[in-house]
């Protein structure tokens, strides 16, 4: 039988989502004639509802002051890939240097192949050398992210180790990471005031 684990309104981390949400409402899956429920889901307000081993407690994934550390948990890693779909609007899209004419990237963000980043076809007919572009900067994201993490580490680690230019960048590091993963303050900074610090 299931226990929530969770309760309504308080913050957590989905992990198939990468970012943190409140949980709107506790949903126990009730089977007749039985005290206990099978399950127990929870809806945070991002299309479906999630199960407990999908979340994880703000309490449970802050273990530094700064920065939130993914790869103590390697479910929170991302993997994400470029996948070719056909175009449905025209068989000839697709210019010189694309591969596959005919089909437009989208990346995808989830295990099951379905959920991830997409243009319309418009969109992909007016540039489409930048949509590629942009596809392979979002396909990288999880890796540069990773590596943004390992020099905020290592000049916190090593102050003494670090050239003085090198802190400059660890510290835009930390603070990319601390807007990324939502960490105090940095919550409430919207992403043009963290591209210009």
């Amino acid at each position: 039988m299931a226990k929530a684990l969770f309760h309504k309104s308080q913050r957590v981390f989905v992990k198939p989502v990468g970012t943190w949400a409140l949980i709107e409402k506790v949903v126990p899956h009730w089977v007749k004639d039985v005290d206990e429920p099978l399950r127990v889901t929870y809806e945070c307000g991002l299309g479906r509802s999630f199960q407990s081993h999908e979340l994880a407690a703000e309490e449970s994934l802050a273990r530094d002051s700064h920065v939130l550390r993914p790869d103590d948990d390697d479910s929170l890693l991302e993997h994400w890939h470029i996948a070719r779909r056909r175009a449905k609007w025209r068989a000839s899209i697709g210019g010189l240097g694309i591969s596959d004419v005919g089909t437009y990237p989208v990346v995808v963000t989830d295990e099951d192949d379905q959920g991830g980043w997409r243009v319309t076809g418009g969109e992909y007919d007016r540039d489409p050398q930048r949509i590629e572009h942009q596809a392979r900067m979002i396909a990288c994201t999880p890796d540069l992210l990773q590596t943004v993490r390992q020099i905020a580490d290592f000049c916190q680690e090593k102050p003494d180790d670090c050239p003085s230019e090198l802190k400059q960048v660890a510290q835009r590091c930390a603070s990319i990471l601390r807007f990324v993963y939502q960490l105090d303050d940095a919550a409430e900074v919207d992403s043009a005031t963290v591209a210009a610090e």
